[in-house]
Order: structure tokens, then sequence, then C-alpha cells
């Protein structure tokens, strides 16, 4: 069952071809773990849908607040029987049907879709984890990029390559041939005691994960935090690398190329982050 505009229905029934999203990619998603009844970072992930519906100037019902949307997926969770289980859920937002690159009404539908997950908390995947540079496209280092709409090409033709070459992820350049994020995710770089990972002006994901690992390491005085450019220079000389995100929490990479990397920083914050979790639930 999904949620589709506050009624639970059978998710064949939902698409239009007309969908705006489907047509135009005119849609934002917010991708949320939630863990028992309890919606994980889920204001940072209402403000950044929030913000991100501005940007692309949807009209934002009045009653699209905080409690309303919390309620709903609560609604959903509990029609599927994940009410007390460890969930993820998916929140579509697009332009009602109507127009064609100029829409008739910036006002909007909503889908919500849960999957169970089986870890309630976040696990440090030890397993062998190569990477590569994804070159054949480029992510433009616009205020756009940082949002997460469903207009995921580069995601999609990167994560095929990948498969196809064995590797587990790739990361992304910018136009400027900035490393930018992972295909599923932010990228973290440690060198000594400074982490670093790229600005939101390169064009990287405004990543709720992010948000969480930023906020973590200004409590560590062991380290410094870098907002800056990472070039593909910097890989190999790098410590240790890691890519974020909701669902995996840390990832850590463990080869790029010739250089193998260690994971002890990635360790220690995971170790961090699960204590934040367990103080929300």
């Amino acid at each position: 069952m999904i949620n589709f505009n506050g009624t639970l229905q059978n998710e064949n029934n939902i698409l239009s071809p007309n969908n705006r999203g489907y047509a135009y990619g005119d849609a934002l998603f917010e991708t949320v773990k939630v863990s028992h009844g309890k919606i994980l970072f889920w204001e940072d992930h209402y403000f950044r849908l929030m913000a991100s519906m501005r940007i692309l100037r949807m009209e934002i019902p009045m009653h699209f607040t905080m409690e309303f949307l919390e309620s709903e997926i609560l609604k959903t969770l509990e029609a599927n029987n994940l009410k007390n289980n460890t969930a993820r859920v998916k929140l579509l937002v697009n332009r009602v049907a109507g127009g064609l690159y100029l829409p008739e009404s910036n006002d909007i539908d909503y889908i919500i879709m849960t999957k169970a997950l089986t870890i309630d908390f976040y696990t440090l995947n030890e397993d062998a984890y190569e990477v590569e540079l994804f070159k054949d496209y480029y992510v433009p280092p616009s205020l756009l990029s940082t949002l997460k709409t469903n207009n995921k090409a580069i995601n999609v033709v990167g994560s095929i390559f990948a498969n196809e070459n064995g590797f587990k992820n790739c990361l992304l350049l910018n136009t400027n041939k900035q490393v930018v994020e992972a295909l599923n995710g932010n990228l973290f770089l440690v060198k000594g005691t400074t982490i670093k990972t790229p600005p939101l002006a390169d064009g990287c994901l405004k990543g709720v994960m992010r948000t969480q690992i930023l906020n973590i390491l200004k409590d560590l005085p062991d380290f410094t935090l870098e907002e800056a450019s990472i070039s593909p220079f910097e890989l190999q000389k790098a410590d240790e690398l890691f890519i974020t995100n909701v669902i995996t929490g840390i990832q850590p990479i463990t080869k790029y190329r010739k250089k193998s990397y260690k994971h002890d920083v990635a360790k220690l914050l995971l170790q961090k982050l699960n204590v934040k979790v367990r103080l929300l639930s």
C-alpha cells in the first residue's frame, strides 16, 4: 500500500503518463529512515524538502506541516505493518499534471512509499568497497544540483558503469573537475586530523546525513573540519574516504585505484552517530 495525497491505495493504480515527475522530472523526494515509529532526523528532512519546493516554485499547501507529514508517514507504515519495524520511506512530491515545460499549476501531489529494513542501528560495513571516478558526464556546480530531484540520469548511468566494471560505487566530478560526491551519498576525506567534504557551492547534494556528520565533527576538537573543494589528486593521498547517506549511515571506501584505506575515523563517527540515534529514539 502507498499513500497518495492522504489516501492509502494499491501502488499499481497511481502513475499517470501525464505525471510531471514522470514526464519532465518535475519532482522532489526525501529518502527517510524510520526506526520503530521514530523518523530519524525528521526536522532536517522536512526543512530541506520545504526549501527545495520553494526553489522549484512549487506551491506549499497550508496543511503541509512537519506534524502532518509525520502522521502521513506513520499512517503508511502502519498500513504496511511496519510501524514497529525499521523501514525506508520515500516521500515524493511532484507538481500536478498539466502544461508542457510551463506548468498550468504549481500545486502538488505527494506519494509516500515504504520498504522494510533489516538493521535498526547503523553498522560498519568492513567488506571490500572499491570505487572509481565516473568521467562520462559531470555535475554542474549550481543550486539545482544540491536538491534531491528525480533528475538522476547521471546517477543511473554511473551505477550501470560501476556494476559493469566491478566497482561498488563511483565518485562524481563537477564541470570544474572537482570531486563532488558518490552516486548515492556525500563524500568525506580524512588526511591526518583534517576532514574535508565538498561545499554545496561545488554542486554536491545537501545530504541530511552530511549535516549530521558535520554537526558531530564540530564537537570533536581533535579534528579540523573543512568544507572545501577536493581534487582527484587528493584521493590517493588521503588516509580515509567514506560515503554518507541516511540509510547506510557511513560507508568506508577500502580501495580507489592502487590505494587502500583505513576506516578508523569512520568507525569513531559511526559510534557517535548511533549515540545520536539512540537519543532520538
